[in-house]
């Protein structure tokens, strides 16, 4: 059996609620569960000590025993130093495409031509 450490949803719309639970992979996100070893509250600061609780022990039994954490789950490991940090590729989705990239650097290349003969005259 595959088990796994992960989220199962709870709460009522917009207002998501998560319990850390052990469960078998092959079971809906939020179907039958082995153990609940914790609560995840998104709605919390990051700062509250309220927003992850994990019972560490259960935790570290689930590990031992093959268990793999979700990406989200293994990053509250690693923030209770459960678990080694991961390195993650960095996606860099927010960046431009090539050519928009190649169209930005055209603009600025214009935009300094048209900005070097008025400096000239200027002085």
């Amino acid at each position: 059996m595959a088990m796994k450490i992960r989220l199962a949803r709870g709460g009522s719309k917009k207002r998501p609620h998560y319990a850390i639970v052990a469960a078998d992979s092959r079971m809906a996100r939020d179907g039958r569960f082995i153990e609940k070893l914790g609560t995840y509250n998104p709605l919390l600061p990051k700062d509250s000590e309220d927003r992850v609780k994990m019972n560490v022990e259960r935790v570290q039994y689930w590990l031992g025993q093959g268990a793999q954490p979700t990406d989200r789950v293994s990053r509250f490991l690693e923030a209770a130093e459960l678990a080694p940090k991961k390195t993650r590729a960095n996606m860099k989705k927010a960046e431009p495409g090539k050519k928009a990239q190649e169209r930005a650097k055209e603009k600025a290349d214009k935009a300094a031509a048209a900005a070097a003969p008025a400096e000239e005259s200027a002085e």
